[in-house]
């Protein structure tokens, strides 16, 4: 029943390479580019990174765990071995620019790589991304001089980055929070506590840089009033070396349902020297720089979930055997059939496999459009794209990765539920995936509120213009004919709900917080609709030889099942959006009329 370690994941190389060479094409960066067979073996030799290096040390990482002694928080060993390893081979700045030691190699390779990561070992990818997703905000934000100090070190890995925001009494609600600042000439001092700092304190780097959002003394209230600091653990002494302690204190370590590899901390800042990143009560423009980028990492994470679940449930479907099938024995050789003849296990199984194929395809998108974003001549109607895609990523992914998690302990059935086979941990570990960042609640209200009908609907007709021009271009592909008809009808379906919400809003902003959560979900299914009627043109294209595919491994049974998935998906998947639909559009009253008292009959 247990496969060794290599066998436990296998980087779904195939798939992102129909995705590097087929849809759209060449992989390139900004002004400069990469030759797809480069790009390929930068990603094998990161899938053989995580296979090798990532894989085996998940388990022990868990039962390890993190150790906290009198403030210095010490990582589990294989941890800090292979975060070492890793930075030493320069994995850390693989899509920053190369002035400051990055690689600058595309995003849509980071993407795919950062998946690997998060799949290989979800606590592991933690670290890397919170100090790649700093160093955004510091490029974008920051002045020359902390730019030239700092992101050399934090891109090497030498030094690592937090984001910090929340506090005892506000998570989601940042304009609440009291941490204060204090200007003293060029720097000023931030003083107060944050809680769930995740890699606040460890010993894995030499230095820790932390992103920290704090109040200038008779700065307005609210998130108007937030500056953005950047805040050292370690600052240099008279000798120039990066030693002498800066206030900064890890004052304990949480003890958490999953993640046990990575400390989540809490943190106490005392009169530490700071620097301001970005202008005076603007930090929340700064600080979403990198934010925006963190929730399309947490996308990775539920999709990396989701592929991670699917590999270790079908591996065990196709292995255990319980019972025989429904339409005569198919194992003659043995006493019962795999689990893989049962429809409601391949239910479960393809569920799996299409959430996780059709989220990277979204990710691979939003990759694109965040290359370009990166570019100074980046024109607004991408960067609202962007914006509208990035809660849609963010909330759904991590939902269905949870959904796929779950699949995966069913499958297993009560051995999921034991610690040996490891599903539960996938399911602990992915767990947190719906919260940080933005709740998916937090994210169903910025993308309706914010995104879409912030921008008059502007940013979502320019997504169901695409599907539009997909389902035009293709009138003739009588094979998918049936997909595309239904595609159609959600491009113009789309845009007239959300109208219909918006006008209910108008009259009550209750009707749009209720449909929120639905209306994310609905988007998101009708989002990888589009991926999955383009995924199977592509490869339906290939197979009647209307195109020649750039890659030998697209083989015809890969290219086969892409069709068989859509046709899964567009059967078996999207049709939830109907029920989202129906939810959506029932209105508030049924939340809002119950009293709070009603709410709190007990007993």
């Amino acid at each position: 029943m247990d496969n060794d370690n290599r066998a436990e994941y296998l980087a779904p190389q195939q798939d992102m390479r129909f995705l590097m060479d087929e849809m759209p094409g060449p992989v390139s960066t900004g002004d400069a580019s990469i030759d797809n067979n480069d790009a390929l073996f930068v990603l094998d030799m990161a899938a053989k990174f995580a296979q090798n290096e990532l894989v085996p040390i998940n388990a022990q990482c868990d039962k390890e765990g993190c150790t906290f002694d009198n403030g210095q928080v010490t990582l589990p060993k294989a941890m800090k071995a292979a975060f070492e390893q890793y930075a030493n081979d320069g994995w850390m700045g693989l899509s920053m620019p190369e002035q400051w030691g990055g690689q600058a190699l595309p995003e849509k390779l980071s993407t795919c790589v950062g998946e690997i990561l998060t799949s290989a070992n979800h606590t592991f990818s933690m670290t890397p991304a919170l100090t790649m997703s700093a160093c955004r905000a510091i490029i974008s934000h920051g002045t020359a001089e902390l730019k030239e100090t700092y992101l050399k070190n934090m891109i090497s890995g030498k030094w690592t980055g937090t984001m910090c925001l929340t506090e005892s009494h506000c998570g989601s609600d940042l304009g609440l929070i009291r941490s204060k600042a204090t200007e003293q000439g060029e720097h000023y001092k931030i003083s107060g506590n944050k809680i769930f700092i995740s890699s606040g304190k460890h010993d894995g780097s030499r230095n820790i840089i932390h992103l920290v959002l704090a109040r200038l003394e008779g700065a307005p209230t609210g998130i108007k009033g937030l500056s953005l600091f950047l805040v050292p653990e370690k600052i240099e002494n008279e000798s120039a070396e990066w030693v002498k302690e800066n206030g900064v204190h890890c004052i304990g370590i949480e003890e958490k349902m999953g993640m046990h590899g990575n400390p989540t901390c809490s943190m106490s800042f005392e009169a530490s020297v700071g620097y301001l990143i970005g202008e005076q009560n603007k930090g929340i423009n700064a600080m979403f720089t990198m934010m925006n980028e963190m929730r399309l990492g947490a996308s990775l994470q539920g999709i990396g979930l989701s592929e991670r679940s699917y590999q270790k449930a079908v591996n065990y479907a196709a292995e255990r055997t319980q019972m025989r099938s429904l339409t005569g024995v198919k194992a003659k050789d043995k006493e019962a059939d795999p689990l893989l003849v049962h429809p409601d296990v391949r239910r479960m199984l393809l569920t799996q496999k299409v959430l996780a194929e059709g989220g990277r395809a979204l990710a691979q998108f939003c990759s694109d459009l965040l290359e370009k974003s990166h570019q100074d001549d980046c024109d607004k109607e991408t960067i609202k794209l962007l914006d509208m895609l990035t809660p849609i990523a963010k909330g759904f992914c991590t939902e269905t990765g949870l959904e796929s998690a779950s699949y995966a302990v069913q499958i297993h059935g009560g051995h999921g539920y034991i610690q040996e086979t490891g599903a539960e941990q996938l399911y602990r570990d992915g767990r947190i995936s719906t919260l940080y960042e933005g709740t998916t609640g937090i994210q169903a209200l910025d993308l309706l509120g914010r995104k879409i009908l912030g921008t008059q609907g502007k940013s979502l007709m320019s997504f169901t213009k695409l599907m539009h021009q997909l389902v035009k271009e293709n009138s003739d592909s009588e094979p998918q004919k049936a997909l595309l008809d239904v595609l159609a009808k959600y491009s113009k379906e789309w845009p007239d709900l959300t109208m219909k919400i918006g006008m209910k809003a108008m009259k009550n902003p209750d009707e749009a917080g209720a449909a929120s959560f639905d209306y994310l979900m609905y988007s998101g299914y009708v989002s990888l609709a589009y991926f999955w009627a383009k995924m199977a043109l592509v490869a339906q294209a290939i197979l009647d030889g209307k195109r020649e595919a750039k890659s030998d491994s697209m083989s015809t049974v890969f290219l086969e099942a892409k069709i068989k998935n859509a046709q899964f998906y567009f059967d078996r998947v999207l049709p939830r959006a109907e029920a989202h639909k129906l939810a959506m559009m029932a209105g508030a009253n049924s939340m809002m009329d119950i009293t709070d008292e009603q709410f709190l009959i007990q007993g």
